[in-house]
């Protein structure tokens, strides 16, 4: 088996495995497809797996910002990833994902994400389970409501040509809400997705809304908004459809202020979509992460990462005043050195548990789960104290 960079002339066969591990595409689908996927070609972001001249599978890695307590970090959305069925069971898919993991290391990824198919494929490859993408299910009439007697906020609709200004303020919004988790597609990749006909997409000065029709009801792919006003004017536009959809299902953080808005709010229709995370660069991503400003931490964290020989060892964590930064401890086996002096005895991690305690799981989850060992009672009040959050996203990949 032979693992490199797919060009233009693959991208039939991929189509095939793709149609034979899935379902064939359907209408336009796969000429957006085409369109998605060609200018990462040049940029060795989509992986072939050869058995000789044939394909037998394929990954690809989408380029993304994504933030972590509203600090943007490079991110490689690993999707794609199909085996033909005739070729299953021959760790195709385990030798993709590895190769995957060091790819976004070469282009420069901090960290990595993905919607799995499966969970030990990934796991073996230090990816663990991090946030939701999660849809909540609302009465259209009720978002209809929300409008309100204040100032009209100016909405206007939204095409190709606002890609740059999208993505712009997709990044206020998330810096100034402290968010964790949610992503942000390049502009090439917006202004595909603001040319499709079949999406209604409205911005304002603080905030944008993406949605279609589906079967006599709405669907909300992104509803983003920085203040009470603009989230009223752009939830109650999407409500207006009331007279014809009895509902509206929306992709949206579980702390999205509407759920707080709605004026009957006794249950919520709700599902979850999980989502898997791995550190690509353990330094550059905590370097990178925003924490509580509040907060000051210094303890030490042992990582062991077999892909990733980089990330491995004994880590002095420091954090304060809103930043992070991990120094490695001396250069013995197993990362030992200099423990006394820093403290103590180190918390010990793999690489798949680390990526889950940045993601702000819980330490008394990850012991009881047989992910964090060591440490003490204390180190674990400060990695909690420094990492948690409720990551999500609400854009599917």
């Amino acid at each position: 088996m032979e693992i490199r960079h797919l060009t233009s002339d693959d991208l039939d066969a991929v189509l095939d495995i793709r149609r034979r591990a899935f379902g064939p595409l359907s209408g336009s689908a796969p000429d957006t497809w085409r369109r998605l996927v060609s200018p990462m070609l040049p940029e060795g972001r989509y992986l072939g797996a050869f058995d000789g001249p044939r394909l037998i599978g394929a990954a690809r890695i989408n380029p993304y910002v994504q933030w972590w307590h509203g600090r943007p970090l490079s991110m490689g959305g690993v999707a794609g990833v199909t085996v033909s069925p005739e070729d299953r069971g021959r760790g195709v898919g385990r030798a993709l994902t590895h190769a995957a993991v060091e790819r976004c290391a070469q282009l420069g990824h901090a960290v990595s994400a993905l919607y799995p198919a499966t969970t030990p494929l990934y796991r073996n490859a230090g990816y663990e389970h991090a946030g939701v993408l999660q849809r909540v299910t609302v009465p259209a009439e009720a978002l209809r409501t929300l409008g309100g007697p204040a100032a009209p906020v100016k909405l206007r609709r939204m095409g190709p040509a606002d890609a740059a200004e999208l993505v712009a303020l997709i990044g206020r919004v998330h810096s100034a809400t402290r968010a964790s988790g949610p992503l942000c597609f390049d502009e090439r990749t917006w202004r595909l997705w603001l040319d499709d006909d079949d999406d209604f997409c409205y911005l304002a000065e603080d905030g944008f809304v993406v949605y279609r029709w589906s079967e006599g009801n709405i669907e909300v792919d992104n509803l983003l908004a920085g203040s009470e006003a603009t989230a009223r004017a752009l939830w109650s536009m999407v409500g207006t459809a009331s007279t014809v959809a009895d509902s509206v299902t929306a992709c949206a953080d579980p702390a999205d202020p509407v759920l707080w808005m709605l004026r009957e709010r006794s249950k919520d229709e709700v599902a979850q979509t999980r989502w898997m995370f791995r550190l690509i660069d353990l330094p550059a991503a905590v370097a990178g992460r925003g924490f509580p400003a509040a907060v000051s931490v210094e303890t030490v964290v042992e990582v062991t990462d077999p892909l990733r020989p980089g990330n491995a060892g004994a880590w002095l964590l420091r954090v304060d005043g809103g930043s992070g930064s991990v120094t490695r401890l001396g250069d013995a086996p197993g990362g030992t050195a200099g423990l006394a002096a820093a403290g103590g005895a180190a918390t010990r991690l793999a690489i798949g548990g680390m990526s889950a305690l940045f993601a702000g799981v819980p330490t008394a989850t990850l012991r009881r789960a047989g992910l964090l060992a060591g440490g003490s009672p204390e180190a674990d009040d400060a990695l909690d104290a420094a990492f948690r959050c409720a990551p999500y996203m609400i854009d599917y990949f």
